[in-house]
């Protein structure tokens, strides 16, 4: 008994250790997810065409943000190696790589996005039997995303000092840059949605312009107290005296981080696509997959926390050569983070039915975002297994796997199954879902296993 206890739980110093980490980062996603839900509740009270132009915007702006965190963890697992290892000079050629990296990538959405906008918007709602309810969907989206735009480039050079500062162990300051910025945008929406304080209302045009200023101001919080705070981030000291990486850390992130960088973009169009199977049931399920997903992302912050954790603790033990450590921490730290979605997962079952009547939207989008969120809460400690599986992969530089593991699943599998069951049968949404998410129990069982074997145990920053 005391040999499986040992194993899977940690002593009092080890829980101390992960929260000191973590609890930074479950309360900056914590914030950030509920001023989110609030964000999609003003907007909401607009009526289910701007509720759904704005969500469809924000899938595909998604797909950016992840293009870009795929983009910072690829150098990311250079950077918590090199800071277990001690060298800052090494942490200060991952900081810049990530700096080019964003920028090409934020050039590339930001011109995709101004000459394709309206077919992508479209792709969500060519299915709604509703043709001025679609053409108001668009309208909006469009207003959305023309203003949404702006927000790009503060987003990529935020992740840039965010993750780095986090894969150092310093968590405090991107959490309160993050709060200070949600809480801006909450206060902004509140004005500009709905027209307070003598100004116009601007409605959906109101929040991605709040949502632009939260984003510049996170910028600012981040940037000034990094380069403020010298001796606490000792990493910026001198960063910008070159922007010139050589060429050998080019090539190592490069070989190591291009397939994690595809994979994130792979993932989230994965998911794009999948979710544009779901709106082949019409407009009522855009706005039901939107409540939904909100509410999801209120309760999965335990577990999406818990793997960055084992990207930093993992990370700095594989960099100092502690292989052993680094296994028997990994185990702690999946094993805590399924137990605890477990619990969340109940509360969250329960609650379900409270959430839908917080939106201005007809009852069959409530009664479709309630069975979600319901379908959502039951196959959490799945989800958080899965996540805690990926990142433990990922900390050993094990790119390719993650590769095949995530993104060639979903679209392979996963977005196979959503297409063919969408167009070729009658069944719900609902049903859909439900099937979607249970094919990831294979990717489960492959996770197992490729952690338990411990091919991840490496440390790629040796000389």
């Amino acid at each position: 008994m005391n040999s499986f206890c040992n194993k899977f739980f940690g002593d009092k110093n080890f829980y101390k250790t992960v929260l000191k980490i973590a609890l930074p980062i479950i309360i900056q996603n914590g914030i950030t997810n509920f001023v989110s839900l609030l964000d999609n509740i003003m907007i909401g009270k607009l009526g289910t065409e701007p509720m759904s132009g704005a969500s469809i915007v924000n899938q595909l702006v998604f797909i950016y943000y992840l293009c870009i965190f795929g983009a910072v963890s690829g150098a990311g697992i250079f950077t918590a190696q090199y800071y277990g290892k001690g060298d800052y000079e090494g942490v200060k050629h991952t900081f810049r790589y990530k700096l080019w990296l964003g920028l090409i990538l934020c050039i590339a959405t930001i011109l995709v996005f101004i000459y394709a906008q309206t077919p992508l918007i479209n792709a969500y709602l060519k299915s709604e039997p509703d043709v001025k309810n679609a053409e108001l969907a668009l309208k909006y989206g469009q207003q959305y995303m023309t203003i949404i735009l702006f927000s790009l480039p503060a987003f990529f050079i935020t992740q840039t000092y965010a993750s780095t500062l986090r894969e150092c162990g310093k968590t405090l300051l991107p959490m309160i840059a993050a709060a200070i910025s949600v809480f801006t945008n909450l206060a902004l929406n509140y004005v500009l949605i709905y027209g307070k304080l003598g100004l116009p209302a601007l409605g959906v045009e109101g929040a991605a312009i709040a949502t632009v200023i939260a984003r510049y101001i996170e910028l600012l919080v981040v940037v000034i107290f990094t380069h403020v705070r010298k001796k606490v981030y000792p990493f910026c000291v001198g960063i910008y005296r070159t922007l010139r990486v050589p060429a050998h850390i080019v090539k190592a992130i490069f070989i190591k981080g291009t397939p994690l960088l595809i994979n994130e973009t792979l993932w989230a169009t994965g998911m794009a696509l999948i979710n544009q199977c779901y709106a082949t049931r019409g407009l009522n399920v855009v706005a039901g997959l939107n409540i939904a997903t909100t509410i999801n992302n209120v309760f999965n912050i335990v577990f999406v926390a818990m793997g960055d954790c084992i990207a930093i603790i993992v990370g700095q033990h594989l960099g100092a050569n502690e292989m052993k450590r680094a296994k028997e921490t990994a185990t702690k730290l999946i094993t805590f983070s399924v137990l605890v979605s477990i619990l969340i997962a109940v509360i969250m079952f329960f609650t379900a039915p409270a959430f839908p009547k917080m939106f201005n939207t007809n009852e069959d989008a409530r009664n479709i975002g309630r069975m979600l969120i319901i379908c959502y809460a039951i196959f959490m400690p799945q989800a958080a297994f899965l996540h805690a599986s990926y990142f433990t992969l990922r900390s050993g530089g094990k790119t390719i796997i993650t590769f095949l593991f995530d993104s060639v699943f979903i679209l392979c599998v996963s977005y196979a199954v959503a297409f063919i069951l969408s167009r070729t049968t009658a069944l719900s949404a609902i049903a859909l879902f439900v099937i979607v998410q249970a094919c990831d129990s294979i990717k489960s069982i492959v996770g197992f296993v490729l952690v338990k074997k411990g091919i991840w145990l490496n440390n790629i920053v040796s000389e």
